[in-house]
């Protein structure tokens, strides 16, 4: 009997991992449709015949989907504004590699500058889309962000990508020190009905993984070309995958920067999504209130009767400020409101 019961609560975990991973799935994939819609004009505009030049063509694609995803409500006016922001930063960036040789753009157009085409920017600015659009659907919380010393870093990131190619690489020691300022920060973030976190440099690096296939993607239907590409179409080197990491964490940067200020410059009296040590600092003991925080009801009624004692640590213990930045600002807000302080604090307050 015991053992069915274990085969059951097995097969019932299996199941409900599975579901999770279709969940998360389906939300990469919504949060990834501004992307999604720049490949598919990249694979139409390169089989189909255009009455204008292609570049230009996908300059005014790009900015009729900025548009249209303003419009409908599927991007606010700030997330737009940080959109242009990844457009103007991956431009200038452009506009130095193509002139020292790193990569070209095959095809003339109206709208290219200096071997750049405008459009070349909006491939970057569809990074900040992602992460402005997983933000919301994720409901993402960063707990132990260092602001200064990462943006710091970031802007290291971004003046290496130009000073490498006369100076000593510094990517390697500014990865190490990223890594360093990164080693608490947590990024917390909702699939179904589950609350689960996972490293911050551990989601730079995911994402520089699948920027990397984005862009083996953008290589083959003749976006850019990198010399060696330029005859034959071939993997882009691995290395560059190294490259993509680090440049999300500069991108995150921008992104942050922004949802840093909520609460204070806009969407007032709510709690921002980005915190720092000082708000956030996770402890061992935070660690472990944490994972029982993101525990579903069928585990928590399986838990161990030492956890489950009346008057033990982890029934009485205060709730932490891992538990706290697992939260969304409605679920911190509410349990504000029915907490015995707050209610004293109204009566005192009246």
């Amino acid at each position: 009997m015991t053992s069915w019961k274990i085969t059951g609560r097995v097969l019932s975990r299996f199941v409900f991992g599975c579901l999770q991973f279709l969940r998360f799935g389906w939300l990469e994939l919504v949060s990834c449709l501004f992307p999604a819609c720049l490949f598919a004009g990249l694979a139409i505009s390169k089989y189909v015949d255009l009455p204008i030049a292609r570049y230009d063509a996908l300059l005014l694609y790009c900015l009729g989907l900025t548009l249209l995803f303003w419009v409908v409500g599927l991007e606010t006016w700030r997330e737009v504004a940080v959109i242009f922001a990844f457009h103007l930063i991956g431009l200038g960036l452009e506009l130095f590699k193509v002139q020292i040789g790193s990569w070209q753009y095959p095809g003339d157009a109206v709208t290219k500058f200096a071997g750049v085409p405008l459009f070349a920017g909006f491939m970057y600015a569809a990074v900040g889309s992602y992460l402005c659009q997983a933000w919301r659907r994720f409901d993402l919380r960063v707990s132990g962000y260092r602001p200064v010393l990462t943006t710091i870093l970031a802007v290291l990131i971004y003046t290496n990508f130009f000073t490498h190619h006369w100076l000593p690489d510094l990517r390697i020691p500014i990865a190490l020190g990223l890594l360093i300022a990164l080693r608490r920060t947590w990024v917390f973030y909702t699939v179904g009905v589950r609350r689960h976190r996972m490293p911050l440099a551990v989601a730079f690096g995911l994402i520089g993984f699948f920027l990397w296939i984005a862009e083996n993607f953008g290589t083959f239907l003749d976006a850019w070309n990198y010399p060696d590409q330029v005859n034959v179409w071939h993997l882009v080197h691995p290395a560059k995958f190294g490259a993509w990491a680090l440049l999300v964490s500069m991108s995150f940067v921008l992104v942050a920067s922004i949802k840093s200020l909520e609460g204070r410059l806009y969407h007032r009296g709510t709690p921002a999504t980005v915190a720092t040590p000082q708000a956030t600092t996770i402890t061992p003991a935070d660690l472990g209130a944490a994972e029982r925080a993101t525990r579903s009801p069928a585990e928590r009624a399986t838990r161990s009767p030492a956890e489950s004692a009346p008057g033990s640590p982890a029934e009485s213990a205060a709730e932490t400020t891992a538990e706290r930045a697992a939260k969304s600002p409605a679920e911190t807000a509410t349990v504000a409101e029915t907490s015995p302080q707050h209610d004293g604090a109204n009566r005192s307050g009246q």
